[in-house]
């Protein structure tokens, strides 16, 4: 689903006031999400990025993972062990039952810490419901559940920003570091960009990030 930031953006006006804990939204609109979830995989041209820099067997975290559908199923199908992450019970319940092999943690992604490592991380259309500061502390998260060579997934807005689109009648909260921003956090945490592309035609609008990590900092 699109999300119109040059109509909406709120930069330069500060953080927005208290915001909802948006798994708790996602909680009430899970089946309808669900229902209208994209399935095409617009996504594949970055999940095949993902796929050709991984060893058999590769363990993928997924944070925000929804319901399980099409990303994770895109790395089970390959013969990959994904980890998920969301707050959403009802998210989870989902992909419990559509793939009870795999490992489905409730959980916030701002204050996880598994005590290991993964060959990927995807956060797509989940990274982008934190607030900047929270965004900030994320990359920290990522090095600490990174493997050196693993690859890091996530989706931001084109520019720096808040904004708030309406899913089910419910507002939901996305936020945007600038780009220069981004880059010099990946690169703090040991981070090469390998893509970014700026809401991409063919995967939806959406403003993508794909970087490896080369070096623990």
């Amino acid at each position: 689903m699109a999300i119109y930031w040059k109509l909406c953006n709120l930069s330069g006006v500060g953080e927005v006031g208290k915001k909802p804990e948006v798994y708790e939204l996602y909680e009430h609109i899970a089946d309808w999400f669900d229902s209208v979830r994209n399935r095409d995989l617009i996504e594949k041209e970055y999940l095949n990025i993902v796929s050709s820099n991984l060893k058999e067997n590769a363990q993928i975290l997924d944070l925000g993972c929804g319901a399980g559908e099409p990303l994770a199923k895109f790395f089970i199908e390959k013969g990959h062990h994904v980890t998920g992450v969301d707050g959403s019970s009802n998210m989870l319940a989902m992909c419990i039952r559509r793939f009870p092999e795999m490992e489905w943690i409730r959980g916030d992604m701002r204050t996880i810490s598994l005590k290991r490592k993964f060959d990927a991380i995807i956060a797509w259309d989940s990274f982008f419901h934190l607030s900047h500061k929270d965004q900030r502390d994320m990359f920290q998260i990522f090095h600490d559940h990174i493997n050196v060579g693993g690859v890091l997934v996530f989706t931001s807005g084109p520019e720096y920003g808040e904004v708030y689109s309406n899913m089910e009648g419910h507002e939901f909260y996305h936020a945007s570091l600038d780009a220069q921003e981004y880059i010099e956090l990946l690169n703090k945490y040991g981070f090469e960009v390998l893509i970014h592309k700026i809401e991409d035609p063919d995967c939806g609008e959406h403003t993508v990030w794909v970087a490896k990590c080369l070096k623990k900092h």
